[in-house]
């Protein structure tokens, strides 16, 4: 069968792992981020920047990778208080975007994950399973984002591609 979707591995962007109590988060990096999500499992976006709040007191910063010096500077991982957590993990994962009118039929089959709009929302994000690997689905305009640990990135290449045939 062939899905009318689009599979593109996207290149490396600026990832910031980011952990501590909101609060604390927010009076060490000021008001230069997007807005925290609302929910655990949401994402808030400002100009290019995401926020991913993935898990309690657990954050992923994304933007494009030519925004990670400015970003560093804001979030200053090296003069993090002792209760806060911020690393830079730019080349951890390998992201593809699935992207189209049989997207979520792509994601199906990738992923146990509920990704009916009332469980998993226009601004979904939140790590499960893909291809039976810790990944990482975000929903994104006409589609999706996923993301799996770099290692693994050639092969979900393959697997996607082979959904696709």
């Amino acid at each position: 069968m062939s899905y009318n979707a689009n599979i593109t591995q996207q290149k490396t962007g600026a990832l910031f792992d980011i952990k501590g109590m909101q609060s604390k988060v927010k009076k060490f990096v000021g008001t230069s981020l997007p807005n925290f999500p609302k929910s655990v499992n949401t994402a808030s976006v400002k100009d290019d920047i995401s926020l991913l709040h993935i898990g309690s007191n657990h954050w992923l910063l994304r933007a494009p990778l030519d925004q990670e010096p400015a970003l560093t500077e804001i979030l200053r991982p090296n003069d993090a208080p002792a209760d806060l957590s911020i690393i830079l993990v730019s080349d951890t994962l390998s992201f593809f975007s699935v992207i189209g009118p049989d997207a979520d039929q792509v994601i199906n089959i990738a992923s146990p994950l509920d990704i009916h709009p009332q469980a998993f929302p226009e601004t979904g994000a939140t790590f499960t399973e893909i291809f039976g690997l810790k990944g990482l689905i975000i929903r994104q305009k006409d589609g999706f984002s996923i993301a799996v640990e770099q290692s693994y990135g050639d092969m979900i290449n393959d697997y996607l591609s082979r959904v696709m045939a």
